[in-house]
């Protein structure tokens, strides 16, 4: 087969279709870029996807906060940490030396009747939540490299929980159940009148990119019931629409979200992504359940390239790639994105090796 370019090849892809090779994506921490950079080995203010040729890019396009206007407020900060509140009235702890998840202090909202008052009323689908400029510049990118484009940004899940925090969510999943339904009623339809504005003044993408983090270490957030009953809906409708544009739908999820999976392929997902080792997901065994039905991204342990253990990329990389390259379904992609422990050189070997293994 005759080289394709990314965008033939990852839209080939998605549909399990014939390809030179593998596609490649991958994410990478702020501070790994910036150790990179510092050390010479990119140049400041390199952009990775072009860097490193992978095959697709992604825009972030939507603010689906609460106050879409407000920034970050500085309200305390130490030697290590920053503490701040955001447009969701959540306060929020960061740490200076490294990028990761942020502590999550205190919500403003915290039930029904905070939901009700502080945030329902304000979730509306104003052209002030879009970043029109943003969008259309990293689609004009793709389009000229010939990479796959899409529009990125969180369902239901990841809008709920940044308002009222884990616990009070999943409590209200147990206890207040139409709470949670009406939340993920109201953002579902939000993205969905927000897209509707965007693609008419920008173009459609090629395809979307869901953020929807549903698990941790061993578990998923939700029992499978409460997904297919709270969850599930307002996925369906979203992935719906985009179905209806002719766009696939690639959904991340980090940790353990086995369990959920055959409502999330009943929901129409065309790829699911990250797929976290450590977490315990399992690539060889999701391939073999799931493989035929939807694409997959991810699954290759991250830890030996954050340890610069070539020998132990290699290994993580022959085991499992020349088995699921098999339906030509699979994207080469760590199992979650690059930290700063690890070396250019290690990021370049795992990202060579696998292209290598992913030929056809």
């Amino acid at each position: 087969m005759e080289p394709l370019c990314g965008r033939e090849r990852v839209g080939r892809q998605l549909k399990h279709l014939p390809v030179d090779r593998i596609a490649v994506s991958e994410e990478f921490w702020s501070y790994t870029i910036r150790h990179w950079e510092e050390q010479g080995k990119l140049p400041p203010g390199t952009d990775a996807v072009e860097h490193f040729k992978l095959d697709l890019d992604k825009c972030w396009a939507f603010n689906l906060r609460i106050d879409p206007e407000m920034a970050d407020r500085l309200v305390a900060e130490d030697e290590e940490t920053q503490t701040f509140v955001d447009g969701n009235g959540a306060t929020l702890r960061r740490y200076r030396s490294h990028a990761s998840t942020p502590e999550h202090i205190n919500f403003s909202v915290v039930d029904r009747n905070d939901w009700e008052e502080k945030a329902k009323p304000f979730l509306t689908p104003t052209a002030n939540r879009i970043d029109f400029e943003g969008y259309r510049a990293v689609r004009r990118a793709c389009a000229d490299a010939g990479r796959f484009f899409l529009w990125s940004g969180v369902n239901v899940f990841e809008s709920m929980h940044p308002i009222c925090g884990h616990e009070n969510l999943l409590m209200g999943m147990a206890l207040d159940p139409e709470w949670v339904s009406e939340m993920a009623e109201v953002y579902s339809d939000l993205i969905i009148h927000l897209w509707e504005t965007l693609f008419a003044a920008e173009g459609k993408p090629d395809g979307i990119w869901f953020y929807e983090d549903m698990g941790f270490k061993g578990r998923p957030f939700m029992s499978p019931e409460m997904y297919r009953e709270l969850i599930m809906p307002a996925h369906r409708k979203t992935i719906d629409f985009a179905h209806s544009l002719g766009l696939p739908v690639v959904m991340h999820s980090c940790g353990f979200v086995e369990p959920l999976l055959p409502y999330m392929v009943e929901a129409g997902i065309d790829c699911l992504q990250a797929m976290e080792v450590k977490a315990g997901m399992d690539l060889l065994r999701i391939y073999r359940d799931f493989g035929e039905k939807i694409a997959l991204m991810g699954g290759l342990d991250v830890r030996p390239v954050a340890n610069n253990d070539l020998p132990g990329i290699r290994r993580e990389l022959e085991t499992r790639i020349p088995v699921v390259k098999g339906r030509n379904g699979f994207i080469l992609h760590s199992d979650h994105s690059i930290p700063e422990s690890a070396e250019y050189e290690s990021y370049r070997y795992f990202l060579e090796t696998g292209l290598e293994l992913g030929r056809y």
